[in-house]
């Protein structure tokens, strides 16, 4: 199994949502908080919303800007939340198509996507 994960989020009728066609994955959304941390995340990226690459671990990784540390579970998914951001966000039960269980930190870097 990976160690780090890249997803490409992008913004669908309004909300941030990633395909994944390797664990079954299309137009998942990011609700509850995680669609916020989202827009924080790339505040710098000109025309994020057509696109990101979000690579995400739950080991540190070099490069890896944004720290999320478990908080509790809740309605099949896990409440997470970031020291730097000051936000906690959901992430729904997709989070079992990368991890067996909830990780208690996961690691994230959010970059332009390449062409």
């Amino acid at each position: 199994m990976n160690s780090i994960f890249a997803i490409h989020p992008y913004k669908d009728q309004g909300l941030w949502v990633f395909d994944d066609e390797r664990v079954g994955l299309v137009k998942e959304p990011f609700v509850s908080g995680a669609d916020v941390a989202i827009d924080r995340m790339v505040e710098q990226i000109p025309n994020a919303v057509t696109g990101v690459t979000m690579l995400f671990s739950a080991q540190p990784f070099p490069g890896h800007q944004y720290e999320f540390v478990w908080r509790r579970p809740e309605l099949n998914g896990n409440w997470y939340y970031s020291p730097t951001l000051d936000l906690e966000g959901w992430l729904c039960p997709a989070l079992f198509k990368y991890f067996e269980k909830a990780p208690e930190r996961l690691f994230i870097q959010v970059k332009p996507k390449s062409a």
